[in-house]
């Protein structure tokens, strides 16, 4: 029987958390994030810069998200399904970059978001959700999730019987007024429908088998436009 090693050994969120720099880190679903405050947007860009050649050297390669004013890493083991030391490591090694450099952290922004479709048939609602938000299977639990990692991921909880009053729930997708008839051919392809384009292009009202609604959203056809 292998044992496994000590990179590849999951750890309880418990340890990591308490084996990171709490001024960053935060375990959330699954995976160790920090948002990095950054005065300017090149401080920023150095941030990442520096990160990506620790990766390099480490051979564990984080999620990054560059924006005005802030950097997200986030970080997981995907070959080991969670957390390890190695994840441990290159978040203290990114502590001592963001020091460096003057990035305070900000554990209060750090959050992972999912939306939960309640389902007498997951299989049966589940495409029209890929269809709609352009998503993909979701490695390992049935779930789905963004083509760049962005936004919400998607899970579907089984339902017993039938719970009208608890399975309603509504997601704007908006996207480029090219690409939103597409998105609306692909989610009635996908087993949807259409509930209402009375006010399209500005949005089309579509449903998966089930009854929950989404929008498809283009900055066409409003007072803004």
């Amino acid at each position: 029987m292998t044992t496994p090693g000590p990179t590849t050994e999951t750890l309880p969120h418990g340890r990591v958390a308490a084996a990171v720099d709490r001024r960053h880190w935060r375990v959330v679903l699954g995976t160790l994030r920090a948002v990095l405050v950054a005065p300017d947007f090149a401080t920023g860009a150095e941030l990442v810069q520096q990160v990506a050649e620790a990766a390099e050297a480490a051979g564990h390669h984080p999620d990054v998200l560059l924006r005005w004013g802030s950097v997200t890493i986030t970080l997981v083991s995907h070959d080991a399904g969670g957390l390890t030391a190695r994840d441990v490591a290159l978040a203290r090694t990114v502590s001592a970059l963001a020091d460096r450099l003057g990035m305070t952290g900000a554990p209060e922004r750090v959050q992972a978001v999912e939306l939960a479709v309640d389902a007498l048939d997951r299989p049966g609602v589940r495409p029209f959700w890929a269809a709609v938000l352009g998503y993909a299977d979701h490695p390992g639990d049935g779930g789905l999730v963004g083509p760049t990692g962005e936004g919400p991921t998607v899970w579907f909880q089984q339902m017993d019987s039938p719970r009208p009053q608890r399975n309603r729930l509504h997601v704007d997708v908006s996207v480029g007024e090219d690409e939103a008839p597409r998105r609306v051919a692909a989610a009635l392809a996908a087993g949807g429908r259409l509930v209402s384009d009375a006010e399209a292009p500005a949005f089309w009202v579509l449903a998966d088998a089930e009854g929950n609604e989404a929008c498809v959203c283009t900055w066409q056809g409003r007072p803004t436009a």
